[in-house]
């Protein structure tokens, strides 16, 4: 959390507009590494925040595990918006996986000058579950003793899950490079949200503040196929701020961290570049 302030201190005193990104379910802060970078280089403040009590380094991360487990949505979300709101500017605000999940809860508060979901997890009224995320979701929620642990991802889940569209070499560089174990209360939250009335994984979708929001879709994703973004899209459509959806092709859930990382970052860079 120091760290978190750190940043936001100085993207308020440095007075360049800011952009705040948020890594999904296993991944850490460091996964945004070379994005920050390019939207530095474009003049902007980047601010890369942990999940609370995240570890600095993956090695840390696989070592002691149980720091992941109890993590909630709407814990995570309060923790991210307390942040947002922090500083001078309301930010872009750029998420990936349950990172653009928490990335719409948060415009929907109002608190985005524009928004980058990619590969969002579902919400409320979110309604396909394709073969491939259930089969991915499958190697959490099969257990439901997971509800309560963090739970890490075989290669063999991995590469399925965020590396199915990448050479198996890149594949296990990812898996050494940047794979944590995870929360399993999130995943549960997001496949009862449809369930449960008063579920955390719920997005205001209606909000006429939310302000632009673009919703980037990777061809090959299993954890979030087409049809969960495409969901996501006609959820936020009716909102009366912009609101648009890309395919990127050939890619996977792995899309912001493998080699073709920069076509996503410049697709995220080129649409903030047009409301903030």
């Amino acid at each position: 959390m120091h760290g978190d302030l750190r940043q936001i201190e100085a993207a308020n005193a440095g007075g360049r507009p800011p952009v705040v990104f948020i890594h999904g379910l296993r991944l850490l802060p460091t996964s945004w590494q070379r994005w920050a970078g390019v939207f530095a280089e474009a003049g902007y403040a980047p601010v890369v925040p942990g999940w609370p009590d995240d570890p600095d380094t993956v090695e840390e991360a696989n070592t002691h595990p149980a720091v992941f487990a109890g993590k909630r949505v709407g814990q995570v979300a309060d923790h991210f918006c307390d942040l947002i709101g922090r500083l001078d500017r309301r930010p872009a605000v750029i998420g990936h996986s349950f990172g653009g999940l928490i990335a719409q809860l948060s415009a929907g508060r109002g608190l985005s000058a524009a928004t980058v979901a990619i590969d969002p997890a579902p919400f409320r009224g979110v309604l396909p579950l394709p073969v491939s995320a259930l089969r991915v979701a499958g190697a959490v929620l099969g257990n439901p003793a997971n509800y309560h642990r963090a739970v890490p991802l075989t290669f063999a889940q991995f590469r399925y899950g965020f590396a199915n569209a990448v050479p198996e070499e890149e594949a296990r560089e990812l898996y050494r490079t940047y794979a944590v174990p995870a929360p399993g209360e999130p995943l549960f939250q997001a496949a009862a949200a449809n369930l449960n009335p008063w579920t955390e994984a719920k997005v205001d979708t209606g909000n006429p503040g939310r302000g632009p929001l673009l919703i980037v879709s990777g061809e090959k994703d299993h954890t979030v196929p087409w049809a969960i973004a495409n969901a996501s899209y006609k959820q936020q459509k009716d909102n009366a701020g912009v609101t648009e959806i890309v395919e990127i092709e050939d890619r996977g859930h792995s899309l912001t961290i493998d080699s073709g990382w920069r076509e996503v970052c410049d697709t995220a860079l080129a649409f903030v570049r047009r409301f903030h």
